[in-house]
């Protein structure tokens, strides 16, 4: 962990709350309303979600599922995402939705005419904007927890080893 925590405190509470909070409970908010006003199909919204975290390296972010009356992604998914290129476990919107994630955090300069035209034949215009402030949020906030070690304080259990 890069930031001292007071003891008992509850890292990502602590840092996300207490320690900045003229912007830590704003960040916090949006962060919440992607998951909770999401208008995406589970699969997709999870394809993106878990390509960057695998981009990011987040420990936690790696290890959770997004529950959406009480479905989940199934088993396998993660490794599914890894492989969006070849994998026959995806439709073309979840597939694109993981090349979105990934071109969008490693090379969105180079999202070009012939990407846009295979995203707006799958998505409406609202989505698009939907996908990419999720992408956003994630890149942003998951690789701060990952950077400042928060995702190895606050890991699910399946992950601790």
């Amino acid at each position: 962990m890069r930031i001292d925590i007071p003891e008992g405190a509850e890292p990502l509470a602590y840092v996300w709350g207490e320690l900045v909070p003229g912007i830590g409970p704003a960040a916090s908010a949006f962060s919440l309303a992607v998951y909770e006003h999401s208008t995406l199909g589970l699969r997709e919204f999870e394809a993106a979600r878990l390509r960057v975290a695998q981009i990011n390296g987040c420990l936690f972010c790696l290890d959770w599922r997004t529950e959406r009356a009480g479905q989940k992604v199934e088993e396998g998914f993660l490794d599914a995402v890894a492989r969006w290129r070849t994998t026959d476990a995806f439709d073309d919107r979840t597939r694109l939705a993981a090349e979105y994630a990934e071109r969008y955090a490693l090379d969105h300069h180079g999202l070009d005419g012939e990407f846009w035209e295979r995203m707006t034949a799958h998505y409406s215009q609202a989505e698009i904007v939907e996908l990419s402030m999720s992408i956003g949020s994630w890149l942003a906030f998951g690789r701060l927890n990952h950077v400042l070690g928060l995702d190895s304080a606050c890991v699910l259990p399946s992950a601790r080893g």
